[in-house]
């Protein structure tokens, strides 16, 4: 098995639900740091769900305020986040491409 550290990117997360991470059917991974950025000059609400690969999903932060111009660490520090194969997670933001994020990971091949 081989390990490599990963972040990916997902800018302009709005209303509408997107997903920020996906592991494929060969890779497993722990996130070890989630942050959002606040991009605009308002108060947001930010959801972030894991999908599992049985479908079942459920809340890792639900509904988080993040003030304007600030950022929130979701996760990182002793927090971690175990995906197995298949699983992804997605977000949601109360105002329209109003929040960046960062997912950061350590891929197991």
């Amino acid at each position: 098995m081989s390990n490599k550290f990963n972040k990916v990117l997902t800018a302009g997360v709005g209303t509408s639900t997107s997903t920020i991470y996906t592991t494929n059917a060969t890779t497993s991974a722990t996130v070890i740091g989630i942050n959002i950025a606040n991009t605009t000059d308002a108060d947001i609400t930010v959801s972030i769900q894991l999908t599992d690969e049985n479908s079942v999903t459920g809340y890792v932060v639900n509904s988080a305020l993040i003030p304007k111009n600030q950022a929130l660490a979701v996760m990182g520090g002793d927090q971690k986040l175990i995906m197995t194969a298949n699983n992804s997670l997605k977000a949601s933001s109360s105002v329209a491409t109003s929040a960046d994020i960062i997912v950061s990971s350590v891929e197991i091949y």
